[in-house]
């Protein structure tokens, strides 16, 4: 069945999103970059109501989505007050003082037979049993350009040339998400986004097909529009509100549903990745601007009271504070369907997942994008519908289990909050993933996946989990050829590194913020 017409009606010439922050305005900027001709488009925020503006961290996927606008890099990070980001350092996740690295980057070199990593696991294994000197292994993070740099606190750009070291980086941003939605806003009205200025109280719909019609305002003007984008955040207007679309909620597998955020005065050089630290009921971050650190404690209510955990942060805190902790609350989940009728929801309105791996702001980037690949310019057909909500539906669970993986795979049993997440009852999917791992440490990649298999080995290693074997047919590489080529891989990992800048002479001296 199709939801087009043949009347005029069915066109798209007239978009309208509802709320504006992160997700409204990457919408509004990426819809104004491929707009056809005739087509307008209107946003509609409140002062008053404001946004939720606390993400600071992103992921790789972003470089992408300012490429597509034509924006700079060092242009984007110079007005948001940003740094880089090389990945995710986890601090005391397996117990007190231990910690791991989830880089960006790419572990070691892939051969046509072989993943990397399963000729480190036999290279281990032979360092274990003798047939390798005790040290030969070294970590798996000593083979990712990524890791290494970030320990040693240097940055640089990937190189294009596919045969180098350095072409192995990945890297993502610290920014202020409210900066980068301004940013965005300029660019949107430069290409004739309207903006209006009102709350919405009401939503009107056709009486024959239950297409959205127009919004009210409190003032009493009315926006009509042929399709809207719900970027109204976790109050969800119009998908939630008017058209019904119930809420999975996923807070069994991902209990956190509280947060507390400030920012204090930045002490030291900026290093180039968040840093997330476990804490009794849930884990810390702390997030390097160039003007700034941002510091959240995200928390599950049930097993910690607001007060106990906002003296935990503050007791952890580095640096002067300069505002006063703001709490937010939320539900890990999302609306069982993302488009309904002729209205899309885009980023907090349509789900959301906990920040550990800051997914926010990719899972509005992603939805904008099958939007724009689906663009309904002649009318709202069903089976594109279809597909859209399946695919999206597809991100949150793929994401979702590897944030579960985090919290269920912690060795630790110190409070009742690690307790019930390390015996919680996980997602079949990722518990295949896990016994997969576990038997010869095998990574069955799914080329939809955000995360990588150098993601999921990262965070796997990094919590402790050991696979048993490794790929037999590895063993047909001779232990000699194997220890030298290793030992040469391991080596031009640290001098590559090493020859990097250091983070903060490479912002100095490309992005600083201009005071």
């Amino acid at each position: 069945m199709s939801l087009n017409t043949a009347s005029d009606r069915a066109l798209v010439r007239n978009v309208v999103i509802v709320g504006g922050g992160t997700s409204g305005w990457m919408c509004a900027a990426a819809i104004a970059r491929m707009a056809p001709p005739g087509l307008t488009v209107t946003l509609v925020e409140s002062e008053e109501i404001g946004t939720i503006g606390v993400g600071e961290a992103t992921i790789p996927t972003l470089i992408e989505f300012n490429r597509f606008l034509g924006l700079n890099e060092n242009d984007v990070l110079r007005y948001c007050g940003g740094t880089f980001k090389l990945g995710i350092e986890f601090v005391d996740w397996l117990g007190a003082g231990e910690r791991y690295f989830h880089p960006f980057g790419l572990f070691g070199r892939d051969t046509p037979e072989f993943a990397f990593h399963q000729l480190w696991l036999r290279l281990k294994a032979m360092s274990e049993n003798g047939a390798a000197p005790a040290d030969t292994a070294g970590r798996i993070h000593d083979y990712n350009l990524c890791s290494v740099a970030a320990a040693r606190g240097r940055f640089s750009p990937p190189s294009m040339e596919s045969d180098t070291i350095l072409s192995t980086m990945r890297h993502a941003y610290h920014f202020d998400a409210n900066l980068y939605g301004q940013l965005l806003r300029g660019y949107a009205e430069q290409k004739n986004v309207r903006r209006v200025e009102g709350k919405v109280v009401d939503v009107a719909r056709d009486p024959e097909l239950g297409l959205i019609r127009s919004v009210s305002l409190s003032d009493g003007r009315a926006i009509a529009g042929d399709l809207f984008i719900d970027c109204s955040g976790f109050r969800s207007l119009l998908i939630g509100d008017a058209l019904g679309s119930d809420f999975i909620d996923w807070s069994h597998y991902l209990p956190c549903d509280r947060a507390l955020a400030f920012p204090t005065a930045r002490i030291g050089s900026a290093v180039p990745f968040t840093r997330a630290t476990a804490d009794r009921a849930g884990w810390r971050w702390q997030i390097p601007l160039q003007q700034r650190s941002g510091n959240g404690y995200v928390y599950a209510s049930d097993f910690i009271d607001e007060q106990e955990a906002l003296r935990q942060l503050l007791d952890s805190a580095e640096g002067t504070p300069l505002a006063d902790p703001r709490p937010l609350r939320f539900r890990t989940g999302h609306r069982r369907v993302f488009w309904e009728k002729n209205c899309i929801a885009i980023g907090l309105a349509g789900g959301f997942i906990e920040p550990l791996e800051s997914t926010s702001i990719h899972l509005a980037q992603v939805g904008i994008q099958r939007l724009i690949n689906l663009w309904p310019g002649r009318g709202v057909n069903a089976a594109e519908v279809a597909h859209y909500n399946r695919a999206m539906r597809m991100d949150y669970e793929r994401i979702r289990d590897f944030i579960v993986l985090h919290y269920h795979a912690a060795q630790r049993s110190d409070s009742e909050f690690w307790r019930y997440v390390g015996n919680m009852e996980i997602p079949d999917t990722l518990a295949s993933r896990l016994d997969m791992f576990r038997a010869n440490g095998r990574i069955i990649p799914d080329p939809e996946d955000l995360f990588t298999e150098h993601s999921w080995l990262a965070v796997m290693l990094g919590q402790g989990i050991k696979p048993r074997n490794y790929d037999a047919l590895v063993s047909r590489i001779p232990e000699r050829a194997l220890i030298y080529n290793m030992r040469q891989l391991k080596d031009a990992v640290e001098k590559t590194a090493m020859s990097l800048p250091t983070h903060q002479d490479y912002i100095d001296r490309h992005c600083a913020v201009r005071v």
